[in-house]
């Protein structure tokens, strides 16, 4: 897995973490991090996540060599999680290992 600081990504003029590298830190699939955030919205205000416009996901895609929807990659643009936004997921997702790497996660923003 890649350094933590190399998942964080800019976007919109703030530092965030892409549901997929998120997952991939928490230790979950990322299906498992996006329903666990929809099961509680109401923790999740736009300054803590927000979902990636087509524009900024066309531009990431190429900055991360992300395969298209026709190649087995993604069908929806990915949601972006801000450092609050990241340690909330980590509190939602109720895992021991997403406990432990949400102090890593702070630490990394």
């Amino acid at each position: 897995m890649p350094k933590l600081d190399e998942l964080i990504r800019e976007v919109r003029g703030q530092k965030i973490m892409l549901d997929f590298d998120l997952a991939r830190v928490y230790s979950v699939e990322t299906k498992s991090l996006n329903r666990a955030v929809k099961r509680n919205a109401d923790r999740f205000p736009r300054d803590f996540m927000f979902q990636i416009s087509a524009d900024e996901w066309q531009n990431l895609k190429y900055q991360i060599g992300t395969s298209s929807s026709g190649h087995g990659g993604r069908r929806r643009r990915p949601y972006a999680f801000t450092e609050h936004g990241a340690i909330m997921a980590a509190n939602v997702l109720n895992s021991r290992r997403a406990v432990q790497m949400s102090v890593f996660v702070v630490r990394a923003f």
